[in-house]
């Protein structure tokens, strides 16, 4: 890896991180449940922008050095699986053993589809 995709990498890992940090703001506002629906949106709409330029760059129609810089960068710093398990473990706590369950698996469902999706969408181009 070069420096410029190094650099250009952990710049796209703070921007996602922050755009994270902004949508997570809007919809937790918006959404106020029990359910950590602004996690699973932010995570399952991260899950398919990676399945679709995934398949753009196995089509040879994104470059590697792109992938990794939307992928590992931009999308990592925006997505969390961090906080996804932490919601899940105070849902847990708090006793709401379903909504625990439709956040830890459902999450997990939902993400794998949507990264199915993105590639499946990427291979009509």
């Amino acid at each position: 890896m070069t420096p410029l995709i190094f650099l250009l990498l952990a710049v796209a890992g703070g921007l996602g991180a922050a755009t994270r940090f902004l949508f997570d703001g809007l919809l937790r506002s918006k959404l106020r449940t029990a359910y950590p629906w602004a996690t699973t949106i932010i995570n399952v709409s991260g899950s398919l922008v990676l399945g679709f330029i995934t398949g753009l760059t196995l089509t040879h129609l994104l470059p590697t050095d792109l992938n990794v810089i939307i992928g590992t960068g931009f999308l990592g710093g925006y997505t969390t699986f961090s906080t996804a398990s932490y919601e899940t473990v105070q849902l847990i706590k708090q006793g709401r053993y379903g909504w625990s369950l439709a956040s830890g698996i459902g999450m997990l469902v939902l993400a794998v589809a949507a990264a199915g999706l993105g590639l499946w969408l990427a291979s009509l181009i």
